[in-house]
């Protein structure tokens, strides 16, 4: 990871949010508008909220708005006209939103679709922010060689890559035993399978401790979530599978922790708050103030540890055997996963399918590797089409 300097110590910081209405956008915007005059906002994006983009535009005198639905360009034009501001649609013009040029870029787009964005500002070397642990699972070989190529910097977001990047001494990388990411278990932690059965998405999109949005819920309640973190980490981190250790932590004070060959073990530690790890690499490599909440370890006055339970959580046997199978085999997951959670949070499958699609799809075998972007979208459809298939036959069951 390479760093690379501004225009100058007190020079606003150029930034770009790619996925400005989501739960990772919003919280960014939030930190930003606490200080406006410390940042000076290139582009922001989102999928279909027309509303909270143009309201997000106009708090922040972006220079540009891209709305991924083409058919909404209309509306977002509308909502903004007389506003100096480039309005443009179309998953091509998210992508010219990453490729502007902005210093720091948040990459939040939920899912495959920001991978082609994120690219885009990993390709001309900017600091890019990862909240989109997808674009690596999808394509991690590929991210990673752009950023080498392009000198970008990639900054960790989700509080628990975040936490190791603040306690990985690279100098002292060849004696470092392990990495340990801490899981929260998620809402269904101690359920029986039988009530697992009968989850409904309101009740899967319900964390105990993190507000998160909706697809995002659903995966840490599979505990998916943290078999993608594991494939991130491996890639982010350079780290083998065997290496990389789970733990349960319900109370998700400790966010991640980093074994040293010394018997050291270094943690990061804060309240269940994303504008943590977001203000972190904002501000990198300085701190800034944000306002989460403090941490109170008395108030707390018990920190809990258990392994996970694979036999009731699956997703995590699944993403380290896709780990170890190689690049396509994690395209694969991630893409059937996706469908999977979407059918899910329609009604038309049920919690415990969820996981179960993601295994009928790999199954099936890979249809070739991943080696170029183009053979990664190629198995990202494959990948689809087939959970489709399978979702098809069990909400028709």
């Amino acid at each position: 990871m390479t760093a690379r300097t501004g225009d100058g110590p007190d020079a606003p910081k150029r930034i770009a949010i790619l996925g400005a209405t989501g739960s990772v956008g919003t919280s960014t915007l939030d930190l930003v508008l606490r200080d406006p005059d410390a940042f000076d906002v290139v582009a922001l994006t989102a999928h279909r909220d027309v509303a909270r983009l143009a309201k997000a535009v106009r708090q922040t005198r972006a220079r540009f708005a891209a709305i991924a639905d083409p058919a909404l360009y209309r509306d977002l034009k509308a909502a903004l006209d007389g506003f100096p501001v480039e309005v443009a649609a179309g998953p091509e013009a998210v992508e010219e939103a990453g490729a502007r040029d902005a210093q720091w870029v948040m990459a939040a787009i939920v899912g495959a679709a920001g991978l082609k964005p994120t690219l885009r500002a990993v390709a001309r070397g900017a600091l890019v922010a990862f909240a989109n642990k997808e674009c690596l699972v999808c394509a991690g070989d590929i991210v990673m060689a752009e950023a080498r190529r392009a000198g970008a910097t990639l900054l960790p977001v989700d509080s628990e890559h975040n936490a190791i990047f603040q306690v990985f001494e690279e100098a002292e990388r060849e004696r470092i035993e392990k990495l340990i990411l801490t899981a929260s278990g998620g809402p269904f932690r101690d359920w029986t399978m039988e009530a697992m059965r009968l989850v409904t998405p309101s009740q899967a999109v319900a964390h105990p401790n993190w507000s998160m949005g909706a697809k995002i819920s659903v995966d840490s309640a599979t505990m998916m979530n943290k078999g993608l973190e594991l494939i991130e980490a491996a890639y982010l981190f350079a780290m083998a599978e065997e290496r990389i250790e789970i733990l349960v932590h319900p109370q998700s004070v400790i966010h991640s922790m980093v074994a040293y060959a010394d018997g050291s073990v270094l943690a990061q530690l804060g309240s269940p708050d994303m504008r943590t790890p977001i203000a972190h690499a904002l501000a990198w490599p300085r701190r800034m103030a944000a306002p989460s909440p403090r941490l109170d370890l008395a108030a707390i006055g018990r920190l809990t540890f258990e392994a996970p339970d694979e036999g009731r959580f699956p997703a995590l046997a699944l993403a380290r055997a896709c780990l170890k199978a190689g690049a396509a085999h994690t395209t694969l997951l991630n893409a059937a996963n996706e469908e999977a959670v979407a059918a899910f949070l329609a009604g038309r499958i049920g919690f415990l399918d969820i996981v179960s699609v993601s295994q009928a799809v790999l199954d099936a075998g890979t249809p070739g590797p991943a080696s170029s972007l183009e053979d990664v979208m190629a198995i990202d459809t494959e990948g689809r089409l087939r959970a489709q298939v399978r979702i098809d036959r069990l909400a028709a069951a």
